[in-house]
């Protein structure tokens, strides 16, 4: 990890927003669990052939890589985490869009749906 001018580079994992943990502990209250962590992987498919799966897990995998943000546990597979290093997750609530979003250094290039990359 790096630090200058007051901002973080991570590249040894994602990192998760302020807004994005609050709705996802939102969302685990909601399910009345605290036993599921978020789980963020890359799976082959989407316009740009690779696509971005977000979705609560209770599993535990070999190789996992794990962190904690304000209290919710983000898990990544091994597979998946060299294409999401130093990707942040947010969570956007405007009039013109809800829902989460992956700002991802890696990707060289993306589709109109936001929702897979190359």
């Amino acid at each position: 990890m790096s630090v200058s001018d007051e901002t973080t580079t991570v590249t040894d994992g994602i990192i998760v927003t302020d807004a994005a943990a609050a709705k996802v502990k939102a969302l685990l209250d909601q399910e009345g669990r605290d036993d599921l962590a978020l789980r963020v992987a890359v799976q082959p498919g989407g316009c740009s052939g690779l696509r971005y799966q977000l979705f609560f897990d209770e599993r535990s995998l070999d190789g996992d890589v794990e962190k904690d943000f304000d209290g919710v546990k983000v898990v990544t597979d091994r597979m998946s985490a060299p294409y999401l290093g130093g990707a942040t997750i947010d969570f956007v609530d405007t009039i013109e869009k809800q829902g989460f979003t992956i700002d991802n250094p890696n990707a060289t290039g993306s589709c109109a749906c936001g929702d897979s990359f190359s």
